[in-house]
């Protein structure tokens, strides 16, 4: 079946959240706290200035989802959408889901005059998803993401 491209809807959140804790597990071995991931997708619909989710669904089921949230950008006097929390369902792998969620998200952002780029990060060692992103045409030559997480 065609992938639909959408905003997600509050519905959308279940689903949102286990896909969080699939990929934290299999991208760098996390457990999350499902009722600490789901209070944290929730607050995304809750405030839209936090971000937003986008869903591709197949057969009216969510099969992959993103998050866009928002850099203020004083050297382009305007926003840059960053691509957070990507998922793609692992039967929805290499069917072109995520590059058309990618594709429908790019098109938002030309259409809004206020958005000026897409970014993304990606853990070190998922290098298949960096060759998605390459092939999408993005480069990762061009900045190191530096952390400094606070734990407890």
């Amino acid at each position: 079946m065609t992938p639909e491209f959408r905003p997600a809807r509050r519905e959308d959140a279940r689903a949102i959240a286990g896909f969080q804790i699939a990929m934290a597990r299999e991208t760098e071995g996390l457990e999350l706290d499902p009722a600490t991931c789901a209070l944290g997708v929730r607050a995304v619909f809750d405030d839209p200035s936090k971000g937003r989710y986008f869903v591709a669904s197949v057969a009216g089921e969510p099969a992959a989802s993103l998050l866009i949230t928002y850099e203020w950008s004083d050297w382009r006097n305007g926003v840059v959408w960053w691509i957070q929390s990507v998922f793609v369902t692992p039967e929805a792998r290499g069917r072109k889901v995520f590059s058309g969620l990618y594709a429908f998200i790019a098109d938002l952002a030309r259409a809004d005059e206020g958005v000026r780029g897409l970014r993304l990060y990606v853990e070190n060692k998922n290098i298949s998803a960096q060759k998605v992103y390459a092939a999408l045409g993005m480069s990762g030559d061009h900045y190191s993401v530096f952390e400094r997480m606070k734990t407890f």
